[in-house]
């Protein structure tokens, strides 16, 4: 769902006052002590500390529970060692299923993965039992018999079919056993400058671990689960093996610095989004991720030796109410991209199913509203994305100290940090826009509680958008600006009832503390677009998704950009820019639709697909491939 029930649009909107009693204490921390957000219209607090808004009309809607969905923390499993293997305990009850699990060599491949043995263990009431007399002999293809140590990778799948997660847990001995310290997730590869790196991992235990490049050793400053491990003083344009360790553990990679801002030596990139799950069953859809469209993506990345991957949004199914179950669906997606991630950075901008929400429901489940999670410090949506990823701290702070903000000395917005961004590879400047910050998924709510339409860039981002441009236009190191936002200016498929267009109906806009902004939808739209194509000369591509399908669109002087009978001012652009949009990273396609700029517009498919971009000097081209089947889809020539 990219909006919850629209229905609500007029009921909302044909109501004078409208009467919420939200019990959140079970839902939110701390709820008595946070303030609602002042960026909120008509809330308040009664005697109890309960939130509600008044009203005359009687209608309630109340914060509904909890999705009964799966969480991250129970799909670990609480591992335990055995006299024969290992024990796991989903604690959840109502589970029952399969599990398989193999052993994982991280020295016979560059892309280590589990190889499950053929006789799987049964989950009964949320338990299982892995038997490591199923992994002796002629199935010991890691020397763990004679080691006394290892990993396991074990996948669950409940009692239908569906898989769920992909784990790992390390062990020692060979019987009894005991479950030691696992890199649960990572190790990931993450763009720094070229003389650095960034190399991140989660651990199944609280640790200090290390990274060894080149000789010199790089530690935690203190014990954690998440270690973020700075590598520096390397040399640029170089490849580098580098050590893992983890208690008694290493794991073995390999990473490239980039060159030196200005070579202009000849680089590929990748770019491709909305792999949240598709249909099909299996890896398809492995609980909130088409894990088995990422993994070939990152393959065909990997073949061709690219030097990173922007994947910009709709990694998962989101639009959750609980931390633990969207954490789990990132994990899912971040597990796809590990073992090439190990060798190169895949930067992850959000989306709409990034969404993290409050959702509140009447009585009868017929009506429904979501607004982002709060408080936006720890919970909202970009709170919980930051959590997850590694990603440059260098965009702007808020929304907080816009025109329209009624608190200038509190912090009333969710941050931007790591949700929009900036970074360079050589001579090339990639921009990270978010058009889902502050996102209300239910539009017809806007106008009454606030929030953020889909599709829109506020104020503060457009002005760091400004400033960040003129920045690359006056660096003489940078030829290339590519744009990256995950809604398409100009959508074709999927989204032309909303998007930057709304059917071409400018009244859409977000809403703060009861006011509407100035600008409307298509208004912002043409705000970015004069700063990319007349404000600048290096913009040569908008990366665009959330349609789930591949296609190329001109966007110059000729292309036709306004519905008929446009009454607002229009903007003439200058010069021609390509919008590529490739949202087809698995999740369920879209079928073109006609729009004013459909002759613009060609190589249109739903086949799923990554761009592979090449780089060399002044030259810029593109080729598409299916990741599925290696046939070429596309190529253009931007420069």
């Amino acid at each position: 769902m990219d909006s919850i029930n629209f229905i609500i649009m007029k009921k909302l909107l044909n109501i004078s006052l409208l009467c919420f009693i939200i019990s959140y204490s079970s839902y939110l921390p701390n709820t008595n002590a946070q303030e609602i957000p002042g960026v909120l219209s008509q809330f308040q607090k009664d005697s109890e500390g309960n939130l509600y808004i008044m009203a005359g009309t009687g209608e309630k809607l109340i914060v509904s529970p909890d999705r009964n969905g799966y969480t991250f923390s129970q799909m670990r499993g609480n591992p335990n060692g055995t006299e024969k293997g290992i024990d796991l305990d989903f604690q959840r009850k109502t589970l029952n299923g399969m599990i398989y699990y193999g052993l994982i060599n991280y020295n016979d491949s560059k892309y280590p993965m589990p190889v499950y043995r053929s006789s799987p263990a049964r989950i009964i009431s949320g338990k299982a039992s892995v038997d490591f007399n199923q992994l002796r002999g002629i199935f010991d293809m890691t020397g763990w018999q004679e080691s006394g140590k290892g990993t396991i990778g074990y996948r669950v799948i409940d009692k239908v079919g569906n898989i769920i997660y992909d784990g790992k847990v390390s062990f020692n001995g060979t019987g009894p056993f005991k479950v030691v310290n696992s890199i649960i997730s990572g190790p990931f590869v993450h763009l720094s400058d070229h003389e650095s790196k960034i190399i991140s991992f989660e651990t199944s235990e609280k640790s200090i671990c290390e990274v060894e490049v080149d000789g010199i050793v790089f530690k935690d400053k203190k014990a954690d689960f998440r270690h973020e491990i700075k590598i520096s003083g390397l040399k640029s344009d170089t490849r580098y093996a580098y050590k893992v360790r983890y208690g008694e553990l290493e794991q073995n990679y390999s990473f490239n610095t980039s060159p030196v801002p200005g070579t202009r030596k000849k680089f590929l990139f990748g770019y491709s989004s909305d792999s949240r799950g598709g249909s099909g069953w299996g890896e398809r859809n492995l609980y909130g991720a088409n894990a088995y469209i990422i993994k070939k993506i990152m393959a065909v990345g990997a073949r061709h030796e690219i030097a990173f991957m922007q994947f910009t949004g709709d990694l998962i199914g989101g639009y959750g109410t609980n931390r633990d179950n969207m954490l789990l669906q990132y994990h899912n997606w971040k597990n796809a991209v590990a073992p090439f991630g190990h060798h190169f950075s895949v930067i992850p901008g959000m989306g709409n199913h990034e969404a993290y929400n409050i959702v509140l429901e009447d009585s009868a489940k017929i009506y429904k509203i979501a607004i982002d999670k709060f408080p936006y410090k720890t919970e909202s949506a970009e709170a919980l994305f930051a959590s997850v990823v590694v990603n440059p701290h260098n965009g702007p702070q808020s929304e907080d100290g816009s025109k329209y903000d009624p608190n200038p000395k509190n912090i009333d917005f969710p941050s931007y940090d790591e949700n929009v961004f900036h970074y360079t590879y050589d001579n090339v400047a990639i921009i990270n826009l978010n058009s889902n910050y502050w996102y209300t998924p239910s539009i017809g709510s806007v106008p009454v509680i606030g929030g953020n339409i889909h599709g829109y860039v506020m104020d503060n981002q457009l002005k760091w958008f400004r400033k960040t441009l003129k920045m690359y236009e006056s660096n003489k190191n940078i030829d290339h600006i590519f744009v990256t936002i995950h809604t398409p200016f100009f959508p074709n498929g999927g989204h032309v009832h909303d998007d930057m267009w709304y059917n071409g109906d400018n009244s859409y806009r977000p809403w703060i503390a009861g006011q509407k902004v100035d600008k409307g939808i298509i208004e912002r739209r043409d705000q970015l677009l004069n700063l990319a194509i007349n404000q600048s000369n290096k913009v040569v591509a908008f990366l665009t998704g959330d349609e789930h399908n591949y296609c190329k669109t001109e966007i110059g002087p000729e292309t036709i950009i306004y519905p008929e009978g446009y009454k607002g001012k229009k903007t003439k652009l200058k010069r021609k820019v390509y919008q590529i949009n490739n949202g087809a990273a698995g999740a369920p396609y879209y079928a073109q639709q006609e729009t004013p700029w459909t002759p613009f517009t060609s190589g249109f498919t739903t086949q799923n697909a990554v761009c592979l971009f090449t780089v060399e000097g002044g030259k810029v081209t593109m080729v598409v491939i299916n990741p599925d089947t290696l046939e070429e889809i596309d190529q253009l020539v931007l420069r």
